[in-house]
């Protein structure tokens, strides 16, 4: 007897956003199945960080209707919270408070329960301990991104959203980034949906890319087929077609 399909860790169905009278994002529509890794691509104002923020249920959108694990977003946001997680180098830790002091912190509003013995074996896998007891405004930009991969990793998402990950680091730390994503990955079967401009880092890390353009979806397909649609040899090219209109632009000259 065969199995019934899983059920998407996220849904976004038909979704409008409009601020005023700037349409943000503008009817897109998409499903991230159990255990993808899903880039949404574009260039600033496409409409990414808007989706994102639907998605973690801090936007209500304007008209369609966003569902994460199985629960309407931002109604019942609330009841799934606990099982999702954000990682972004642009959102900061407060400064004052050591390492321990915030991931203990972001610990309790997750609701972890075993919260020194997470917080223990984080400071192993991530390599916090020399420092674990120091203020986090006197962190280097690379130790400040491993607590903050810390901190999206302390309750142990179902769904995890990812924006610029590795943004301004060296290649050293953003390769290290990168394998322990991928390790979180197949350990723990979860969903990944990255936000990125680094080209090489989607085609590592993806088997799903979402193109957005001034809140549309352009493209939504595995970087492989979008390479040989586009007869290019890099996502960045692909990327750059799309952003610039060039793909339009050899359709109609055909």
């Amino acid at each position: 007897m065969t199995s019934p399909p899983a059920q998407p860790v996220v849904s976004v169905d038909h979704v409008v956003k409009v601020y005023k009278s700037t349409c943000a994002v503008d009817r897109i529509s998409f499903a991230l199945p159990p255990g993808s890794v899903t880039a949404l691509l574009g260039g600033n104002g496409a409409g990414k960080t808007t989706t994102i923020a639907m998605i973690m249920g801090l936007v209500t959108p304007t008209e369609g209707a966003v569902t994460v694990l199985g629960a309407s977003m931002p109604q019942r946001r609330y009841q799934v919270l606990h099982r999702m997680n954000f990682e972004s180098p642009y959102v900061d830790m407060p400064k004052r408070l050591t390492v321990r002091q915030n991931l203990a912190v972001f610990a309790a509003l997750y609701g972890v329960a075993d919260v020194d013995e997470r917080i223990s074996e984080l400071t192993h896998d991530l390599n916090l301990g020399e420092f674990l007891d120091r203020p986090n405004g006197r962190l280097s930009s690379g130790e400040k991104t491993r607590v903050s991969l810390a901190k999206a990793l302390l309750n142990r998402p179902e769904l995890l959203l990812l924006d610029e990950p590795t943004a301004s680091l060296d290649p050293d730390t953003a390769d290290w980034v990168r394998a322990r994503l991928e390790r979180y990955r197949h350990e723990r079967g979860a969903t990944l949906l990255l936000a990125s401009h680094n080209m090489p880092e989607v085609e590592r890390l993806c088997d799903r890319v979402i193109m957005m353009k001034r809140g549309r979806i352009e493209d939504d397909d595995t970087p492989g087929r979008l390479l040989a649609r586009y007869d290019r040899q890099t996502l960045e090219d692909v990327f750059l077609d799309v952003a610039r209109g060039r793909a339009e632009d050899r359709e109609a000259a055909q």
